[in-house]
């Protein structure tokens, strides 16, 4: 005799979106590891963020992201609206086009972190909050939905994996700062 079960599909893919949000952050915390607080806030590429500023941006926008999740779980607004064609393919592909993108404006008022404990302790509360999220989402009736500023319409789910997107996009930035800043140690001893 065998047991035929039945799993939820939309349960197991949100248990994969959250083991990949939290493997991704552990990145960003264990990355924190490696650098000191000067090295966190130089800027080896002219014109360019620091790593303690892509540490800033992912932090910020993960809390704007996350308060976006929990309007789509409270209520049923804009349950009926799409995202758009870019979008689509970005969640299709489960994530941001490998090139470099342009930001809004704002992105230039990025400050520097006050210490690198400030980004070790923000980065802990960020993971925490990803359970939060995940069962929040999980338990909700809801199916609203609220508006990216250049995607369409996400839903709390939608929300949810669009942020972990946004913190693996991040991670090729911090790598080619990485690169710079070891070429610059290189150059400093040779």
């Amino acid at each position: 005799m065998f047991v035929l079960k039945f799993f939820d599909k939309d349960l197991i893919a949100k248990t994969m979106v959250a083991k990949d949000f939290n493997d991704t952050i552990d990145v960003w915390i264990e990355g924190l590891n490696r650098y000191s607080f000067n090295e966190l806030i130089a800027k080896p590429i002219p014109g360019r963020w620091s790593l303690g500023q892509i540490y800033m941006h992912v932090m910020q926008e993960s809390g704007f992201f996350f308060t976006q999740i929990v309007i789509c779980a409270s209520n049923d607004e804009n349950a009926e609206e799409r995202m758009n064609s870019d979008a689509r393919e970005m969640f299709l592909n489960n994530g941001f086009p490998d090139q470099e993108i342009e930001g809004p404006p704002s992105n230039a008022l990025v400050r520097q972190p006050e210490s690198k404990e400030y980004l070790v302790n923000a980065f802990a509360e960020l993971r925490n909050r990803i359970g939060e999220m995940a069962q929040l989402i999980s338990m909700s009736q809801f199916n609203g939905k609220t508006r990216h500023p250049g995607l369409g319409f996400f839903s709390a789910d939608d929300w949810f994996q669009f942020t972990e997107m946004h913190c693996r996009h991040h991670l090729r930035q911090k790598a080619r700062i990485e690169k710079a800043l070891a070429e610059g140690r290189n150059h400093l001893q040779a």
